[in-house]
């Protein structure tokens, strides 16, 4: 099947598909019956593109309001079975491994095993400290010293002086003993430990966005059609209860034209019934 075929069947529904524009940064995106496909998007990912978009549009039908709200399993589903969601995200990690946050995940790992290690230097000279209580050496220390600033920056510019007579002043967490050379080892570790801390924060939101992106209802729908497509044996073997009920929507019409698309211009031999998988 070719990619000019999807997009005629497409248009025949009234949708208005541009396959050479910048899709808003994404690969794809559907929007007031409109479809937009990246300019450069690779060919391999153009059919799968065009049919995850379409599912948002078939889902749009099902819920007018699912741009706005993500959407709903129940109602894309018509149950609130818990196993759909996990089968789901078994589906959207097969269709988009970036959906694993695998990277995130070993730069997070390197920052905790950072964290131990400053906590340790400190502890070689504060046996009682604790990261969740307050360091009350350390604050006494660092309320003298410029050091304080890279409590909030790993690089900070200082400028002292006044109008006429300036001088500025670099400090970075990286020559801490270099630019504050009367302070003690475990205040140093401290200060970076900190800085290890904020890494870890930032890391952990960006992977709660992507989550928080990916197991959307509506996304998790499109990428179950772009699945079937890809490799429709797997998608089964990995999400047997939710095709089951997938199966018995599509034949009953609940996906409208979706069922056209997957059984006569992929070419697809769906089940006839739950039953048969």
């Amino acid at each position: 099947m070719k990619a000019e075929e999807l997009i005629r069947y497409f248009k025949s529904l009234g949708l208005t598909v541009h396959t050479g524009t910048k899709a808003r940064g994404h690969q794809g995106f559907f929007l007031n019956n409109r479809i937009d496909i990246s300019k450069n998007i690779s060919e391999n990912r153009l059919i799968p593109t065009l049919l995850h978009e379409f599912a948002h549009y078939i889902h749009s039908k099902l819920e007018p309001n699912m741009n706005k709200t993500g959407g709903s399993l129940e109602i894309l589903f018509k149950s609130d079975n818990p196993i759909y969601k996990e089968e789901l995200i078994k589906v959207t990690n097969f269709v988009d491994n970036n959906s694993l946050c695998v990277r995130l995940y070993e730069h997070k790992d390197r920052v905790k095993q950072k964290i131990k290690e400053y906590e340790e230097i400190v502890k070689k000279y504060y046996p009682k400290f604790q990261r969740s209580k307050k360091f009350k050496e350390f604050d006494k220390y660092i309320k003298r010293s410029n050091a304080k600033y890279l409590l909030k920056y790993d690089r900070v510019r200082l400028v002292e002086g006044g109008f006429f007579k300036k001088t500025t002043k670099l400090f970075s967490i990286d020559n801490i003993e270099k630019d504050f050379v009367d302070m003690p080892p475990a205040f140093a570790a401290y200060i970076r430990l900190h800085s290890f801390q904020k890494k870890q924060s930032r890391i952990s939101a960006r992977i709660n966005k992507y989550k928080k992106y990916y197991e959307k209802p509506c996304e998790l729908f499109a990428r179950l059609v772009e699945g079937i497509y890809l490799d429709r044996e797997w998608v089964e073997a990995i999400a047997p209860n939710l095709m089951k009920q997938f199966y018995d929507l599509l034949k009953d019409g609940y996906y409208m034209e979706l069922e056209v698309v997957l059984s006569t211009f992929l070419h697809k031999k769906l089940p006839l019934s739950a039953q048969s998988i």
